[in-house]
């Protein structure tokens, strides 16, 4: 997979070094000689350039991309970096970085992205999974779907406690990816039964996240 990173700071930088160590082609876009340090991932290719100008992603070649990460500081450029890949050169997804939480409505369809990241979200989002037992927490939210990943602590009076995973009802379009039991990642096999403590990770739309918390942790 080819990847393009606008923003060549610290957070560019180290998502390109995990890319990189993936196996994947990067290259890095950033418009200050100062952020070009290429002896920090010397597998990737480097553009000394300003990802907000249509003649720099052309001299990028980002028709050739699969995916383009917007990882600058700033949200404006983030947003037209974004909106310059999906609608100029037809990038498959575009992934923006969310500086100021404010900001975060704007990102997106309507300027081109995909997939939001933002850090004070993430960063709540992960307080919460941790102390909290049989409520839903939302971890991630993708973009164009209105669909999002989401985590439940399964609590000790759960009526649902030793049922199979194939014998739960689980509400229509509700897809549950993974159990994390023990620090250990299962695969929801429909013959697993669920124990208390389980952490399930859903992917489900929004309407129906209150059907999954009455399911599997009703409350009075």
């Amino acid at each position: 997979m080819r990847v393009a990173i606008a923003g060549a700071g610290a957070v560019g930088r180290s998502v390109a070094q995990e890319l990189v160590a993936n196996g994947h082609d990067v290259l890095l876009i950033d418009k200050s000689p100062a952020a070009i340090r290429r002896e920090s991932v010397r597998e990737a290719e480097w553009l000394l350039a300003d990802a907000c100008e249509l003649s720099s992603l052309t001299e990028a070649q980002l028709q050739r991309c699969d995916v383009v990460i917007a990882a600058t500081g700033d949200d404006k450029a983030n947003l037209v970096a974004s909106l310059l890949a999906k609608t100029e050169f037809g990038v498959p997804r575009t992934v923006a970085r969310v500086n100021h939480p404010s900001n975060e409505w704007l990102f997106g369809e309507g300027w081109g992205v995909d997939v939001a990241v933002s850090t004070p979200r993430l960063m709540a989002a992960l307080v919460e999974e941790a102390v909290a037992v049989g409520d839903l927490v939302r971890l991630f939210t993708f973009g164009q779907s209105s669909t999002n990943l989401v985590e439940l602590t399964m609590p000790a009076d759960s009526p649902l406690i030793g049922t199979r995973v194939g014998s739960v009802p689980w509400p229509e379009r509700v897809v549950l990816v993974a159990i994390l039991r023990d620090g250990t990642p299962l695969t929801p096999d429909p013959d697993r039964a669920l124990e208390s403590g389980d952490e399930l990770l859903f992917v489900t739309p929004d309407d129906q996240e209150a059907e999954i918390s009455a399911l599997l942790s009703p409350r009075p």
